[in-house]
């Protein structure tokens, strides 16, 4: 049985090709179904952490919501058996209180994509949990809104938690895509960004809503220097209560982590550092000289602008904005450079023109 505490370890910095794995299926749904796949994934030596959904939040009432508080009894048995740490989702104040008295079968808790879009919820937990020494997990919420992400960890900082990692686990798109959410993997690094002394998982699972794409998100989360993964695990998915497209067997599992390639964080090669620092620098001063230009297009731009005014013409021109983006395109693909690529950029600058000659309208207008 784990020690005390044995999951703060788990947040401590990672050594090149030590990961935070965590496995185990979306619901604790039987004692024979919660024992069975801890017993297998346990083999996996790579596996730190046992999950299970204690507590469902399901989008429609009358579906399996979760055994509840007795299932503590079965993760209580997956730590004595195996020595898997575990893991359970909270969403309430009462799901604390259970979890805290059930301590002893229960070493790190998460914190869902529906509980962190909102405020007061995870206030609530926050507050629920404050000072107590236990590490917590926040998924990004269902939304691609990085500040209430960020809002959300620093609301359990302020608690006084000390051990935090989070979650991406996608977001929700509205729109038809072959993944269940979107990976937004942008806004994964940016939370990274903001927090880099916190562990950054990712859930290949719930973005990927089916098992053939899960080893492709995997392996790009780990191409990204993420922290670890969680990966949804069940004895047999066909029958799972919940989310069973998207599990894996425990053989699967361990076949997955065997094929993934597992990055270094970095090198300590002499040689390696010195090619690397020749590239960056050579990036380094092309960035500079980007700015540059960008700066010189948007003196133009203001140019233009003043020039509209005094002859009252308007500030957006369809034609030549059509003609910009198709020849910027046409271009971009000569060099052999992603078609969505310019044109995002190009959306980008566009739309800085536009807040440029408006400001000159207006200005004009007040004076």
């Amino acid at each position: 049985m784990p020690e005390e505490n044995a999951a703060n370890k788990l947040f401590l910095p990672r050594k090149n090709g030590d990961l935070f794995i965590i496995a185990g299926p979306c619901s604790a749904e039987s004692e024979k179904q919660v024992i069975e796949t801890a017993e297998q994934i346990s083999e996996c030596k790579k596996v730190k952490v046992f999950r299970a959904g204690i507590w469902k939040p399901r989008t429609s009432p009358g579906t399996f919501e979760g055994i509840g508080e007795p299932a503590f009894e079965w993760l209580r048995k997956v730590k004595k058996e195996t020595g898997l740490l575990t893991t359970t989702e909270a969403a309430t104040p009462e799901h604390i209180e259970i979890c805290l008295k059930n301590r002893d079968a229960l070493d790190i808790i998460w914190i869902g994509a529906r509980t962190t879009a909102n405020p007061f919820s995870v206030q609530a937990l926050a507050d629920a949990l404050k000072e107590v020494d236990i590490p917590v997990l926040i998924k990004n919420p269902l939304n691609p809104d990085i500040k209430l992400w960020a809002g959300a960890i620093e609301r359990f900082q302020k608690a006084g938690i000390k051990n935090i990692g989070v979650i991406h686990r996608g977001f929700y798109p509205f729109e038809n895509i072959n993944l269940r959410n979107l990976p937004k993997w942008e806004l994964a690094i940016e939370i990274k960004s903001l927090f880099p002394d916190i562990p950054l998982i990712n859930d290949p699972s719930h973005i990927a809503g089916k098992r053939e794409y899960i080893k492709n998100i995997a392996q790009k989360a780990l191409d990204l220097n993420f922290d670890g993964l969680m990966i949804e695990t069940h004895i047999n998915p066909d029958v799972a209560l919940s989310d069973a497209q998207q599990q894996l067997t425990p053989s699967d599992l361990n076949t997955l982590l065997k094929n993934l390639k597992f990055r270094k964080s970095t090198s300590n090669d002499t040689e390696f550092t010195d090619i690397l620092e020749q590239y960056r620098d050579q990036i380094d001063s092309i960035d500079f000289q980007l700015i540059e230009l960008l700066n010189k297009r948007m003196k133009i731009t203001e140019d233009i602008g003043k020039y509209k005014l005094k002859n009252n013409v308007s500030i957006f021109q369809l034609k030549r904005w059509l003609d910009i983006s198709k020849t910027r395109q046409d271009f971009g693909k000569t060099l052999g450079i992603d078609n969505q690529f310019i044109k995002r950029i190009l959306q980008l600058v566009h739309r800085e023109s536009i807040r440029l000659q408006s400001n000159i309208m207006n200005k004009n207008k007040k004076n």
